[in-house]
Order: C-alpha cells, then sequence, then structure tokens
C-alpha cells in the first residue's frame, strides 16, 4: 500500500537505507571467497531479494500496482516513463539487475582484479563491493522515494486516489 504521509515516507526511506547498507555489508563479505564469479552472483542475488522488497515498502511492487484503481496505475506509469526509474514498480529479472549493476562497472572490474592481491587486495575489493551495492540500493530507494512523493502529492492535490485495502 502506498505511503499516505510525507512522514510515513521519510522513515520508509530510512529503513530501506538501513536494507541497503545491511546488503551491502553482506556483499563485501562475498568478495572473500576465493572462487572466481562467488561474489557477482551474491550481489545480483542479493539485489533480486533487495530491490523488490524497496519496491515493496513503498507500494511500489508489480502485485501492488495492480491493485490501484485504474487511474492511480494509469498515473504510476506515467511517473515512470517520466522519472525514468529504471526499477520500480518493475518486475525484477537478472537482466535488469545486470544492467544496473554496469552502472558500476568499473567498480565491479576492479573489485574482481583487486581481490587476488594479497591482504589489501581483499580489504579494497571488500570496500569496492560495499561501495557499488550501495550505490544501486540507495539510487533505486531515491526513485521509489521521488515515485512515491509525487503520487502524495498528487492526492492531496485531489489526483488519484489508491483503493482503500
Amino acid at each position: 500500500m502506498l505511503p499516505k504521509t510525507i512522514e510515513e515516507l521519510n522513515r520508509i526511506r530510512d529503513k530501506c537505507h538501513g536494507m541497503v547498507t545491511q546488503r551491502a555489508g553482506l556483499s563485501s563479505g562475498a568478495v572473500l571467497v576465493p572462487i572466481p564469479g562467488v561474489d557477482i552472483a551474491a550481489d545480483i542475488g542479493l539485489l533480486l531479494q533487495l530491490l523488490p522488497e524497496i519496491n515493496r515498502r513503498f507500494g511500489l511492487s508489480p502485485e501492488q500496482i495492480d491493485n490501484y484503481a485504474p487511474q492511480t496505475k494509469m498515473f504510476i506509469a506515467n511517473l515512470i516513463i517520466e522519472l525514468g526509474t529504471k526499477a520500480a514498480g518493475q518486475l525484477l529479472t537478472k537482466e535488469i539487475i545486470m544492467q544496473l549493476l554496469k552502472r558500476v562497472g568499473m567498480r565491479v572490474t576492479a573489485k574482481q582484479v583487486v581481490k587476488y592481491i594479497p591482504f589489501l587486495g581483499q580489504t579494497v575489493a571488500a570496500a569496492l563491493s560495499f561501495g557499488a551495492m550501495k550505490f544501486v540500493g540507495d539510487q533505486h530507494v531515491r526513485e521509489c522515494y521521488e515515485l512515491a512523493k509525487r503520487i502524495i502529492e498528487s492526492d492531496t492535490d485531489g489526483g488519484t486516489q489508491p483503493p482503500a485495502a
């Protein structure tokens, strides 16, 4: 369900940023596994869980959007296009996650190279992994926040109204 007030929206945003930080920590820990590709697979898996959960908390999962009134669905679809969001309100697939990771491609590539340098390399790789995951997650939170905020603002202006749950 969509948040009703900016205060509620701010609380959701703060909780989502906390989830992103936690998952970024897990991502940095995956660098320590000495098997090639495990850390990338872990990042994809973490994002496939994290981003839909963020959508859900903001009331923007595809399932939630399907339950809104037709005019609200149309309004959300138009906002998604207008704002150019990559994952808000979308059914997320491995391919979409890979596109999001390409945004931080240099960090991901550097992480793969430096992690095999003894001692310092793993520390640098863990920091790069944390930073890349944090960037992608926080960007998604910002997109969902802006989308939900615009919906709330339109509701207060007599715009669209999601159905009561």
